[in-house]
């Protein structure tokens, strides 16, 4: 890594390890560098490790081995307080008994900010979430988004040079949440400020995030900007857990290159995409997105062409989900939007269908879960 590309991280994790019994590890051995400026998300199941690699970023972990660098020093025994990091958790933790500037001023009094400046940028910040007119009220006086949106604000009160959100947007109803989302990454971007995100929503982590780092297992699976995890998922666990993923099991039959050749269980032979395969004869498990899958005469130049009985429609608005059965799987999804619907389509119809090799990659058998 050249000087200019070390200067440009803002937080590095170097083979952090975290146990809370001395045996099972939560985190396993994590090695990530995030960079200046940079919304990156933390993205996994429950019991992935996120929250706990955000925690010990906060300080309020501490790893078992390895070691978390800011700004090039280690922060392994920096008291929390002391690490300069906005925090912003699912349930506000406002105080009640402050209005919401008193909220505000809180974390620039600690730090001995005169009234003056405090005053100035508590105005600011609050005008920033559009909540300057609640300045008085209590955080009971307030709508859940509301809290979240002081909450927010005071997390960049103090402009830390790192901010933390640990599932912010949990406990909003839909709407408000994709609102907030977008909230938040215009803020990101007006500020320049390094956010940290941890969700268990893969559309959340799409929708904002400059790069989705995906954890299963105390382990980072793939970290890759959104747009190359949704095409382009390194193994099973990530196209089956970023957006709908048609699975068929098979074996590789041989591999020329990039491209390879596999056998489904009842014979039919598909060419692939070869992202993570194994020695000809082994078990993978192919991926095809529902949404690149062609029906009838649009599936005539595809290199792999087979035929599929629709069984059911989804109906989702602007398009539909049509779920089919296909190779021998019976959960086989294709999804179209509604104007590119043939409305003489109908269940129990039998159809060609296929897909290109680009868009079917070879991966990984899933093992048992």
């Amino acid at each position: 890594m050249s000087d200019s590309q070390a200067n440009d991280i803002l937080v590095s994790f170097r083979g952090v390890q975290k146990s809370y019994d001395g045996e099972a590890l939560i985190v396993k051995d994590l090695n990530l560098d995030i960079r200046k400026g940079e919304f990156l998300t933390l993205l996994g199941p429950s019991g992935s490790g996120k929250t706990t690699s955000l925690m010990m970023l906060a300080g309020f972990e501490t790893p078992t081995a390895g070691e978390i660098l800011l700004d090039g020093k280690a922060i392994n025994n920096v008291p929390p307080h002391k690490r300069n990091i906005g925090m912003v958790f699912q349930n506000y933790a406002l105080f009640p008994h402050m209005t919401v500037a008193e909220n505000m001023a809180f974390p620039l009094s600690v730090r001995g900010m005169n009234k003056t400046d405090i005053h100035e940028r508590v105005k600011r910040s609050l005008a920033m979430v559009q909540l300057d007119k609640f300045r008085h009220r209590y955080p009971g006086q307030l709508s859940g988004g509301q809290q979240q949106r002081v909450a927010l604000a005071r997390a960049l009160v103090f402009e830390p040079q790192l901010v933390l959100m640990d599932e912010p947007l949990g406990a909003l109803d839909k709407q408000l949440r994709e609102h907030m989302q977008m909230e938040i990454k215009h803020i990101h971007e007006r500020l320049g400020v390094t956010v940290v995100y941890v969700t268990h929503d893969q559309g959340e982590a799409l929708t904002m995030s400059d790069r989705v780092a995906v954890f299963h297992q105390g382990e980072i699976q793939q970290i890759a900007p959104p747009r190359d995890l949704y095409e382009a998922p390194s193994n099973t666990f990530v196209a089956h857990f970023i957006g709908e993923n048609n699975r068929l099991p098979g074996t590789l039959v041989s591999r020329d290159g990039e491209r390879c050749s596999v056998k489904l269980a009842r014979g039919e032979n598909v060419q692939a995409l070869a992202v993570k395969v194994g020695a000809s004869g082994e078990p993978v498990s192919l991926s095809i997105r529902p949404e690149r899958v062609r029906l009838n005469a649009a599936s005539e130049n595809c290199a792999n062409r087979f035929s599929g009985r629709v069984a059911e429609f989804i109906y989702l608005g602007d398009h539909v989900r049509i779920r089919m059965e296909v190779c021998g799987n019976p959960n086989f999804f294709v999804k179209q939007p509604i104007a590119e619907l043939d409305p003489a389509l109908g269940v129990g119809d039998v159809v060609p269908l296929g897909w290109h090799v680009e868009h079917v990659r070879a991966l990984d058998p899933l093992l048992a879960e």
